[in-house]
C-alpha cells in the first residue's frame, strides 16, 4: 500500500480533476482533427494538390489525401470512449509527431510548399504551425500520463 501511495503522490491531483483536464484533452483533440479532416474533405481537390507540391509526399498524395483525414476521423472516435480512450490519445500523440516531423522538414529543406491544413489553421507561419503542433504533442503525452494515472489507481481501488 504504501508503494501505490508513494507512485500516486508524485503528482498531487485529485481523480477527478484528472479526468476533467483528460476530457479537455479529448474535446480538444476532437475539435481539432474532425475540422481539420472536414476541412480535407471539403476541400478534397486543393489538399490533394498541395500534398503533391510536396517533394517528400508527392508519390503518395492521392492516398494520403483520403488517409490523413479518415485518419483524424478514426482517432477522434476512438478518444470519444473510455475503452479506447487511451488508444485513441496514442493515435493523437502520434498523428502530431508525424505531422510536426514534416513541419521540420519543410522548415529545414523548403520555405515555400504550401500548407495542406486548410481551414484557420492554413493562416499560420510553417514557425506558427510547428509551436501549434508542438503543444499538441504536449497534450497528448499529458492526457496519456494522466488517464494512465486514473486507470492505475481505478486498479488499486478495485484490488
Amino acid at each position: 500500500m504504501e508503494t501505490t501511495l508513494n507512485k500516486r503522490s508524485h503528482l498531487m491531483i485529485p481523480d477527478h480533476f484528472r479526468k476533467i483536464i483528460v476530457e479537455a484533452i479529448v474535446y480538444l483533440f476532437v475539435l481539432l482533427f474532425v475540422y481539420a479532416a472536414g476541412t480535407k474533405l471539403v476541400e478534397f481537390e486543393k489538399f490533394r494538390e498541395q500534398l503533391a507540391q510536396s517533394p517528400i509526399l508527392a508519390d503518395m498524395a492521392s492516398q494520403l489525401a483520403w488517409l490523413i483525414p479518415v485518419a483524424e476521423i478514426m482517432i477522434s472516435i476512438l478518444v470519444l470512449f473510455p475503452a479506447t480512450r487511451l488508444l485513441g490519445l496514442y493515435g493523437c500523440f502520434s498523428m502530431m509527431v508525424i505531422f510536426t516531423a514534416y513541419i521540420v522538414s519543410v522548415i529545414t529543406f523548403s520555405k515555400q510548399l504550401p500548407c495542406a491544413c486548410g481551414g484557420v489553421i492554413e493562416a499560420l507561419s510553417w514557425r506558427g504551425h510547428l509551436i501549434f503542433n508542438m503543444g499538441f504533442v504536449v497534450l497528448a503525452l499529458l492526457g496519456i500520463y494522466l488517464l494512465t494515472m486514473i486507470n492505475q489507481s481505478k486498479t488499486v481501488y478495485n484490488h
